[in-house]
């Protein structure tokens, strides 16, 4: 078995080649926080080794922004300096590479109107930038690595030691860093994924209609709709994966054709506070009525962010035998989370989920139907209790999901 400095390295090599697909005189933007240091030396060798032209490493403390949520007075400041920075990223086209591993509690008793204020200026000032993102004007990933308090909240029994190596152990399986050529099996899992995408484009479906426990859903699709499988393409045309792990196939929804109510199955880590139970029903796309079990609060002030933030942005579907799902786990981390469940993100719409949507204006894609917001928060709601069909314009139903499988 390879040692965790070998995995470790194996994981930089894979977030490099297949992440973000460093290519010679590219830059580079890493995020990630101070306590992951070796992870980033080694990221940062490897995009040099790739031809990097330069790497910016950002560096971030979830102790120092909890203390700048409780104390700061100006979280409604946006500096001209920072929208500057993003600017000359994009001018760049710089990848951009997340490295996630706070504690998924860090900011419970925070005030949740000081989280938003501060989630709503973040999205405000790289409004943007995210845009870019969006629709892939450059490469860009999101990846996690492992933290003592992230580690206990996913196995509390454990000592903080063992959780942590638990924790990476499983990150590694995740990520098919731990097999003995990750670039090749990333590339038969990108295939099979995307065959997938293929087949429901090839459809042609008006909506779909979800239903299980607490779930009666009706999602109706934009004309032209495009699902993706774990790999897309930049503005230059390069390959990149967005997200690892990632088991989904996912578009988006034509924002005022949503009707129903839908529940989620597993907990969701937003802005350092934990929701759960959440319970959402939408009238002809928007949101009207929010409740949840935990964080009610939180997920109030996730919804009321923005006008763009009451109506839905993407739909993923993931078999509910996905490994991450049968693993068992409860990461309280999206990036993970999100893989073992179909689930539907509030906010914000990829401009690739309908054709010719990445050279479109805001307003042209607001008038295809995507969803335009400074949010974008997945929330997972699959299990093996649910059943999903695509249905066409003439009525004609197809089955898409059974019991949580591909049907």
């Amino acid at each position: 078995m390879a040692t965790f400095e070998e995995n470790l390295k194996k994981y930089a090599e894979l977030i490099v080649k297949i992440g973000v697909n460093v290519q010679d005189n590219h830059t580079v933007v890493l995020n990630i926080a101070v306590d992951q240091a070796p992870l980033a030396r080694l990221i940062v060798k490897e995009a040099y080794k790739q031809g990097a032209r330069d790497v910016i490493v950002r560096w971030s403390d979830e102790s120092v922004n909890r203390e700048r949520l409780i104390s700061a007075k100006n979280l409604d400041e946006i500096k001209e300096s920072t929208t500057k920075i993003f600017d000359e990223w994009i001018e760049d086209g710089a990848s951009r590479i997340s490295v996630v591993s706070d504690n998924p509690a860090a900011y419970e008793g925070v005030d949740p109107e000081r989280i938003a204020l501060a989630q709503a200026t973040n999205g405000k000032a790289s409004r943007k930038l995210g845009a870019c993102l969006q629709a892939n004007k450059f490469s860009w990933l999101v990846v996690a690595a492992a933290s003592p308090e992230w580690a206990k909240e996913v196995f509390p029994e454990l000592s903080e030691d063992e959780a942590t190596n638990k924790l990476w152990d499983e990150i590694f399986k995740a990520t098919r860093t731990n097999l003995e050529d990750p670039v090749k099996a990333w590339n038969e899992h990108d295939k099979l994924l995307t065959s997938k995408a293929k087949w429901l484009n090839e459809q042609k479906f008006d909506r779909f209609h979800y239903t299980a426990p607490g779930t009666d859903l009706v999602v109706g699709l934009p004309k032209n709709y495009v699902f993706e499988g774990p790999s897309s393409y930049n503005s230059r045309n390069e390959r990149f994966i967005a997200n690892m792990p990632t088991e989904e196939v996912f578009s988006a929804p034509d924002k005022k054709r949503v009707d129903g109510v839908v529940s989620s199955t597993k907990p969701l880590s937003y802005a350092g506070t934990i929701i759960d139970g959440i319970k959402l029903t939408l009238e002809e796309g928007r949101i009207v009525d929010v409740y949840a079990d935990k964080g009610q609060e939180t997920l109030e002030k996730l919804v009321a962010t923005d006008e763009g933030s009451h109506y839905f942005g993407e739909i993923a579907l993931v078999p509910n035998s996905s490994p991450i799902s049968a693993s068992g786990i409860i990461f309280f981390e999206t990036l993970f989370d999100e893989n073992a469940s179909n689930h539907i993100a509030i906010g914000q719409a990829y401009a690739f989920s309908v054709e010719g949507g990445t050279e479109m204006s805001q307003e042209q894609l607001d008038e295809a139907g995507l969803n335009r917001s400074d949010v974008h928060v997945d929330f997972m709601i699959g299990s093996d209790k649910m059943d999903i069909d695509g249905v066409k314009e003439d009525g004609t139903i197809v089955p898409i999901f059974r019991n949580g499988e591909w049907a």
